[in-house]
Parts: structure tokens; sequence; C-alpha cells
């Protein structure tokens, strides 16, 4: 079968000095009409059953042009021997597939002479649904009696290489303008109102308004399972389109008002609950959870009393306001979480500018906000055997005006990228974890004369200096150490911070360090003999110190050699099942510059079952447990979490702003949001609908469970 159906300029050029017969052959093609054999199907001929099911020879060419220069389009129910294809199409192209539609059904075909443009169907409607039963006005026992005069549009699809202007909408007016007949004829009864749902990520409705249906409003999110509702997140636009004009008079009703949301500015807690409006809730921040919307509802009214519990933090009361927008934001299912589309989906237009500014120069104590939201956590999950964990973590970011933003090593990207990054502090014990503090890490060309105006149109505080990596975690560990809100007998870190002895060594008194190093550090496996050579009697007599007895070796040899003895280790329980690795853990003498540096240590070597190797130092006692130790190296995990889920989640690394102020702040409410999601897996985890653990990792209890081997 050859088809060439697309009406390109050249054609129509051939077409004004051609045959009659050219012609012809040319208007064939231009409509799409097949080659069958030696002789070609005429537009308007009905093609045979056994054509209209064999769905091997659909032709997929290109139908571009218009409706009014195209043959009439002609739309007809797909009964029996249509079926098949009907389901072939839409399996293959509609992205809901091709599903068992629910209750009573009609399926439709659409031609363009003989060819196929599209499918759409018709169903049982929602048994629910606030806005259109809102806008029908009956109550709960005329909607059980009428129901079955409600149709919905579950399917429909315009086939993808059909590029026909205005044919989605003659489609849907076409098919109306028989719907009710067909219905009647097969079920028994006339429709009297057909609803549809469109959703907004992926389509506009513009079809369904050219076809004069009417848009209603929104859903609010949730589907049914079994006996109740479980709330998915994924809100739809309602569309109507009335069959019978009569209808809430031949029902008994009146429509009732429906109150869609008008974001107000007053500033009452009430008008805070306006904004955190359940439908916008987005259940990806709770994974493997099924929420009621009762749950929802809930989680909407919880939130507004978490906010304010920061309330002491503001200047003014409009900053409440604006603060609850923020945080809800974050936590909504906006595809985009900076302050621009927050204030435009939860509250108006003219907020735009206040919600920048109240990220940027608006006067609130977001210190005091931080210190609040460490003593809140503390109460949930401080404890004597917790772990302090410091991290970086990098933004990709365009252009060179946001305030600290360069060329540096991008752990996002993995390779050196434009970003910002900054250092975080973390907590995590066998009863939670959160993030507590963090500080923008500026690069040492932001502190030269040619960065001068930079700093200053980005606010970066007058009394700012170059400070390393190590040197921001230092201080934002001992500030937290001096505050004694949360306990700690453990510091974790990665290699970054782990190779820096100097920062090692300045750690506050009481606490044990659980460092990653690189693969390339040396280690004595026993004491080396260190001292002057014996002078040969040439030359100057040795005044440096050398290793006279005993060989050092990188971490990763003494993986490899017959020292290290293996134990295969459950070291925690995940989301997924136990975590299993080979855990080797013996006492070194680390070496610098070729000679062992300060008393021994542990050297914590793990081999995870994809057979990757991981190496820390801890200066923990030497008679620590293995299994204490196996447990601390999974309390470093937690901030690893937190960042994984700010960035996939709550929009951590989605904001716009390009002030110091402003990155600070947009970090201290996504530390809110988390705590917030903390406290919501805590509560929902014994809920009914709760299928897992509230946590992706289980912290102590089943950490270092001993599965093989010997240490």
């Amino acid at each position: 079968m050859t088809l060439c159906t697309i009406v390109s300029v050249e054609a129509r050029e051939r077409g004004a000095t051609a045959s009659a017969g050219e012609k012809e052959t040319l208007w064939q093609q231009r409509i799409g009409a097949p080659i069958v054999g030696d002789h070609i199907r005429m537009p308007g001929t009905m093609p045979s059953e056994e054509d209209r099911q064999d769905v091997s020879h659909i032709d997929t060419s290109p139908l571009y042009g218009a409706v009014h220069i195209l043959p009439p389009i002609t739309v007809e129910v797909a009964g029996r021997s249509q079926e098949k294809l009907w389901d072939h199409l839409v399996r293959s192209h509609h992205y809901l597939g091709c599903q068992k539609l629910l209750g009573q059904r009609l399926k439709y075909l659409a031609f363009i002479g003989d060819r196929p443009v599209a499918a759409l169907s018709f169903s049982a409607p929602a048994l629910k649904l606030r806005v259109r039963d809102a806008y029908i006005g009956w109550s709960p026992l005329q909607r059980k009696i009428y129901l079955t005069r409600i149709a919905g549009n579950s399917r429909f699809l315009v086939l993808p290489w059909v590029f026909v202007k205005n044919l989605a909408s003659q489609v849907l007016a076409r098919t109306l303008a028989r719907l009710s007949r067909d219905w009647e004829e097969r079920f028994g009864r006339r429709l009297w109102l057909v609803e549809t749902f469109v959703d907004p990520a992926r389509f506009k409705g513009t079809s369904y308004r050219a076809a004069n249906w009417e848009y209603i409003g929104q859903t609010f999110g949730s589907g049914k399972q079994g006996k109740g509702y479980v709330y998915h997140g994924v809100v739809k636009e309602v569309y109507v389109y009335v069959l019978e004009a009569r209808f809430r008079k031949l029902i008994g009703c009146e429509q009732k008002p429906y109150l869609f949301h008008r974001p107000s500015r007053s500033t009452n807690v009430e008008a805070q609950r306006m904004v955190i409006r359940p439908e916008h809730w987005n259940p990806a921040v709770m994974p493997c959870m099924k929420l009621s919307e009762e749950d929802v509802r809930t989680m909407a009214d919880e939130l507004v009393e978490f906010h304010a519990q920061f309330h002491h933090c503001f200047g003014r009361i409009e900053h409440q306001r604006l603060g609850s927008a923020y945080l809800f934001g974050l936590l909504s299912n906006s595809p985009v979480k900076s302050a621009e589309p927050i204030a435009l989906d939860l509250l108006d237009a003219r907020a735009v500018r206040s919600l920048q500014k109240f990220m940027k120069t608006y006067r609130w104590d977001h210190e005091r906000m931080e210190a609040t939201h460490q003593e809140l956590l503390a109460r949930e999950i401080a404890s004597p055997e917790g772990m302090l964990s410091v991290d970086s973590s990098e933004s990709r970011k365009k252009g060179r005006e946001s305030v600290g933003v360069a060329r540096q090593y991008c752990g996002e990207m993995g390779k050196v990228e434009n970003c910002q990054s900054g250092v975080f502090l973390g907590y995590a014990s066998e009863k939670g974890y959160g993030l507590l503090r963090c500080r923008l890490y500026m690069p040492e060309v932001w502190f030269t004369e040619e960065y001068t105006e930079r700093r200053r149109d980005t606010l970066v505080p007058d009394d700012l200096t170059f400070q390393t990596k190590p040197e921001i975690a230092r201080e934002l560990i001992n500030e937290v150490v001096q505050s004694k809100r949360l306990p700690a007998k453990w510091v974790g870190c990665d290699a970054v911070f782990g190779s820096d002895w100097a920062f090692l060594e300045s750690l506050p008194e009481g606490l044990n360090y659980f460092a990653g190093i690189h693969s390339n550090v040396r280690v004595f496996l026993k004491k080396p003999k260190v001292g002057l050579p014996v002078y040969q009697g040439r030359g100057r007599h040795p005044e440096t110190p050398r290793v006279l007895k005993g060989r050092s070796s990188t971490v990763a040899e003494v993986a490899r050699s017959k020292q290290c003895s293996w134990s295969r280790v459950v070291l925690a329980e995940g989301a997924k099942g136990p975590i299993v690795a080979d855990v080797a853990c013996m006492r070194v003498y680390p070496s610098r510059d070729g000679l062992p540096y300060g008393g021994p240590l542990w050297l914590f070597i793990r081999r995870t079952a994809a057979g990757e190797i991981k190496y820390a130092f801890s200066d923990a006692p030497a008679d620590t447990p293995f299994e204490e130790l196996c447990k601390a190296s999974t309390m470093r995990w937690p901030i690893e979490q937190c960042f994984q889920d700010g960035k996939s989640q709550v929009g951590m690394n989605q904001y716009e702003h390009r002030s110091w102020p402003a990155w600070h702040r947009h970090m201290i409410y996504i530390f809110l949001a988390l705590h917030f999601l903390f406290r919501l897996r805590l509560r929902f985890k014994k809920n009914s609908y709760a299928d897992v653990a509230a946590s992706p990792l289980a912290l102590g209890g089943c950490a270092a469970l001993e599965v093989t081997g010997d240490r």
C-alpha cells in the first residue's frame, strides 16, 4: 500500500498545469486515498468490513490540511467489526492506553475519506464530583437516580500523524450531535449531560472550548479505591456539555454556587488555610503511602499550625501569609517551585513582587526561625548517640550574577560546572533525621576587587571573608554544639572534609568523627619505627626523621590484601529490604608526608553488593564495638537522603533568588518543609493507608547484624 498525503507547495503548483487525470490523482494523494492494487479508492466510498478490521495496514503517513478543504468528516460507532481497530489505535497512541471502560460505553471512530483520524469513547461518569454536582445542583438521592443520564468522555485521541486544523472540535461536535440518539438506541435512555477531564499538565482544553464545552472547575486530585478515595494529586480540569437544556427541570433541582478559589489578601489564620488548598498537595512528598481525602485536609490544617510556631520570627502579620504560601508552595504539586510561580498559584499577581521581597529584603528574623526549627526538631529526634553530619550540595546555575556562582565541582553533575555550592549540617539518630544549618560557599574569586559590585548587588555581608568548606563546616558544628539543643556523639563527613586534618582535629571535645577518605590515603598496618638514619660518613648528618622499619600502603591496597578480613553485615533496613555489605574494620596508623601521623585510628572499609568500596577513618576508642562502628557508618547517609528529598520533592534547587539573604531564607524553608514531612511520616506510619515504614532508611535496630564471616 502506497500513500502520499502531504500537501506541498510543489504539489499545488503542479496541480495548476496538470491534466484533468493528473489533477484527480493529486487530489486523491492530498486526502490520503489509499492505492489498492491497480485502482484508487475514491473519497467517501466505504471500505470493506475486512479492511476496517485489518490493523496491519493503517496509513501513518502525515495528513495535512484544513477541515474546510478536505472531504467531510464522518463519525461512526465502532461496532464489533471496528472495535479491534479502535482498541489498537487507543492502546498504541493514547497516554492512558486501552484500559477497560467502566459501565455502559460507546466507542466512536472518525474518518476523513476512509482514513481513521480520531477515536473517542463515552462511558460511566464519575460517581461523585464536587464541581459537577454543584453545577447540576442535585441532591445525593437525585444523583443516585439520575446519574445514568450522564456519560463521561473517557477517551479522545487524534492520531499523531494527523495535522488538520480544527479537526478535534469538529469531531467532538459531530459526535455529540448523534451521541444521545446512539445511547438511547443501545441502552434505552437518552443522555442529558456529558463530562470530561483534561489534564492541564498535558493539554489546554482548547478543543473542548471550541466545541462549546463549559469549564466548571477542577477535581480534588483523588480517585476511588476500594470503598474509599485515595489522594493521587493529579488535579484535572472539568468540562461539561449539555445535551438536554431542561435537565435541571427534569431532575427537580437548581444549580448551586461553587466557590472557586479567589486568593485573599487577609492575614488571619483562616485566610492562610485558604492559601493552603488540599487539591494542590503533592502526593510525591509522601512516597509509598495512600492518603485519603480526609488525610489531605488534615495535613493542610496541620501545616498552618506548624508554620504558626514561627510567627514570632516575622516583623509584620503580612509576612505570615507570605511565609505560609512559600512553605506550601514547596510542598505543593507545582512543577516549578520558585517565588513567582508560587505567588501566582497560591496568592495573586500582585503578590509576586511582595514574595520576592519577602525572601530578599523584608525584615524578619530568619536566624531565629532556624533556631526555633532546631528546638522543635530536637524534641523529636535528639539523642546522646546522635551524629552531626556535614556535606556540601550544589545547584547548577546559568549566568554569573547569582551570589556565589562560579565554575567549580558540581556534585549534581559529577563534573566542573557553573553552580552554587552550600555547606550543610544535618543531624541523625535512631529517632529520625533532618537538616539544621547551612551557609553558601563563596569561591575566593568573589572576594576580588572585580566582584565588588556583584557583592553589593547580591547583599553579601560586608564583613564576610573567604573560608574553605571545612572551615565553614567547623563553624556550623561549633555553633550547634554550643547551643546544646541537639546532643551528639559523632561527627560524620565525606572525603572532602575527612581529608582535612585541620578540620578533624578542631572538632569539639567529646565528639568522635567518622570521616570518609580517598582510596589513595596511605596507612601503616603496624606502628613503624621512626628515627634518624645512621650517618654514612659522607655529607650532612641526617636531621629529618624517617621510617626506619615498616611500610605504608594505600587503603585500596589494604582492601585487596590478605590482612583484610571481611564480614557480611546487614547494615540497615531500607525501603526495599535489608542493606547488606561486606565490611572490614582494623586499627591503622595514618601516614602523612611519609611518616605516621598521630595515634592509631579505625579504618572502616565497606564493599557494596555492586562492588563499590568506601573507606573511612574514625577516632573512636580502641574498644568501640564493631556493631557501633557499623551503625555510625549508616548515620552519615541521612544527610544525602535530605538532599535527595529536597531536590526531588520540595524544590531545593529550583529557586531563582540571586541574593545572599534570599538563598539562605530559601534553604531555611527547605529545612521546614523536610521537618514537616518528617512529622507527617511519623503520623501516618501507623495510618491504615500506609504501606511501608515512614523512613527510606531505618537507623539502628538491624544495624550490624552479621550474616557470615569473622571480624
